[in-house]
């Protein structure tokens, strides 16, 4: 694999230049996923960014950008943007095609400022890392150690809902059949989403206290840090049309929220909260179905249940994809 030539540069960017390259089309980068997006990170580093120094790293051919680095350099160590607890998993943001050429330059500089260990997790087997920086990384003898250390489920969404439930195996469809009518039969039911910024502060408001309300682990996951990243995140991500929040309502007093959100035809489910006075009913689960359905008529491809190996994730269709966590010692 030959090294890219002096056609190739690396210039240190700010979160608005950042900004500018996502919002050009004709950059032809690939931001696969929610948490590589310059408004995630920039919201995440303004929340968790304090103990390491930012380096937003692009690299050019000639006047072409081909490949973005989001990095934390910390002493000799650099690791990617996010923080497991928040950020479900992490990549580099590159053009099709450029994935040796962005690596070979990127490591060259790392190893001129003196960085001597990339840390980078969590990450999915079709990302970059594992598509060109580990193949790369043992052509040029550095030492490469990848565990697996958590799933992801996901499903492709089919074009009905009728072609939804027919996924499902018998009995779960059985399943998401009786609890649906069980549930309109208790009164009159509805699902409804919030997509307007004006509403965001409210709705979350709602969203928080049944988040805090549903398990004793989340209300210990939400410490004051967490909930003022939340508020931040959706905010930001209602801004630029992104954030989702679907509400399901019983007898028109809200019973469960879900906040997701929606990006190239893909829906990631972030989090949920249930009130727990209704939680016999299983409205927690019912809220999640009805997000797929309405998902599903909207026309969307993909179904991201996120980090988590939960039961009810496998049960509603969702398929494992690995995450791991990988550790390059620069040479």
């Amino acid at each position: 694999m030959g090294q890219p030539g002096s056609d190739y540069s690396i210039i240190e960017e700010n979160f608005d230049s950042l900004s500018s390259f996502w919002l050009k089309p004709q950059t032809f980068l690939n931001w696969d996923s929610i948490f590589i997006l310059p408004p995630w990170l920039e919201v995440w580093k303004k929340a968790y960014g304090s103990t390491a120094d930012p380096c937003l790293y692009s690299v050019h051919r000639n006047d072409t950008v081909i490949g973005l680095a989001p990095l934390l350099l910390k002493e000799d160590e650099a690791s990617l943007m996010g923080s497991n607890d928040v950020c479900d998993f992490v990549d580099f943001i590159i053009a099709p095609g450029e994935g040796d050429n962005f690596y070979n330059i990127l490591i060259d500089h790392l190893k001129r400022k003196g960085i001597r260990r990339l840390n980078l997790g969590l990450l999915r087997p079709d990302s970059t890392v594992f598509a060109h920086l580990i193949p790369l990384a043992e052509e040029r003898k550095m030492e490469v150690i990848c565990e697996a250390e958590d799933v992801s489920l996901e499903m492709d969404l089919p074009d009905s809902w009728e072609g939804y439930l027919g996924m499902l195996k018998g009995k779960q469809r059985h399943e998401v059949r009786r609890k649906l009518k069980r549930f309109q039969e208790k009164g009159r039911s509805g699902y409804r989403v919030i997509e307007e910024r004006a509403e965001v502060p409210e709705t979350m408001d709602l969203f928080l206290k049944f988040f805090r309300q549903s398990r004793s682990d989340k209300e210990s996951f939400l410490t004051p840090k967490r909930e003022a990243f939340f508020r931040a995140i959706a905010e930001r991500m209602a801004q630029e049309h992104i954030l989702r929040l679907g509400i399901l309502d019983l007898d028109d007093n809200p019973v469960a929220a879900i906040l997701y959100f929606e990006y190239n035809d893909v829906v990631y489910l972030y989090n949920s909260g249930y009130d727990p006075r209704y939680g016999s009913m299983g409205v927690g689960l019912i809220s999640k179905i009805l997000c797929i359905k309405d998902c599903t008529e909207k026309g969307r491809k993909k179904f991201d249940f996120l980090k988590g190996a939960e039961v009810y994730k496998y049960r509603l269709g969702g398929k494992e994809v690995p995450l791991h966590r990988c550790r390059i010692t620069i040479e």
